[in-house]
């Protein structure tokens, strides 16, 4: 159960967008989708989601530029979850940019939806 929660999936490439907002939207999550990390601050700011995820290689503002932001102002309480297909940027581990959570790409679905419901609080007391 999603319990509505609302997920910013930031990726430059198209089909990986699609992908993953089509894994979510089934699992019940409303999902929104930015293709830049400038879009995805200003998304941020004026319509913050429950959980991001966000890949680390894109033109412009990095993921890990876009998540130094964000925790910038202060938003400690959004997790972000990066992605990478690529292993040289393990070299600065997710943590130390404030990021929550990194996942490698190619995605595992599994991986991914075990990710998402850890990093969103639970509306029904257990």
């Amino acid at each position: 159960m999603s319990n509505n929660y609302r997920i910013l999936v930031v990726d430059d490439l198209v089909d990986n967008l699609f992908l993953l907002q089509t894994i979510l939207e089934d699992e019940g999550y409303s999902v929104d989708t930015a293709l830049d990390g400038t879009m995805a601050l200003h998304k941020i700011q004026y319509s913050p989601p429950d959980l991001v995820l966000l890949d680390i290689m894109m033109p412009g503002l990095t993921g890990y530029d876009v998540t130094r932001q964000v925790r910038q102002k202060a938003i400690a309480e959004l997790p972000i979850v990066l992605l990478t297909a690529h292993d040289e940027y393990s070299h600065l581990p997710y943590w130390e940019v404030g990021a929550n959570s990194l996942l490698r790409k190619p995605i595992d679905f599994d991986q991914l939806l075990n990710t998402v419901k850890t990093h969103l609080p639970s509306l029904v007391a257990s």
